[in-house]
């Protein structure tokens, strides 16, 4: 009986050991965000931006709810549409002058 509730625990530890908190992944998609927002990406590339925001909003929400996967994918998706709108941004920007 001893050893079946000891597998059992060890089971449960190493299943939650096993997800890690997606911290570099949401500080570099808050960053990408708030720099495709500075660029004013929400003006220039507004599809984009909407996107990234969306995408940046369900990793903050699966974050908290401890969705840690999720929310890695979601702020990867984040991050690649922040940037994408950022790049837009400064790039009509620049055309435009």
């Amino acid at each position: 009986m001893l050893k079946w509730q000891t597998l059992l625990l060890f089971t449960l530890i190493s299943c939650g050991l096993a997800t890690t908190r997606p911290k570099q992944e949401m500080s570099l998609a808050q960053a990408a965000f708030m720099a495709a927002k500075e660029s004013k990406a929400e003006i220039h590339a507004p599809q984009l931006f909407r996107q990234a925001e969306d995408y940046y909003l369900k990793a903050k929400s699966a974050y908290k709810r401890k969705y840690f996967n999720k929310a890695e994918e979601y702020a990867l998706k984040s991050k690649q549409f922040s940037e994408q709108a950022e790049y837009e941004a400064i790039k009509k920007v620049t055309l435009e002058n």
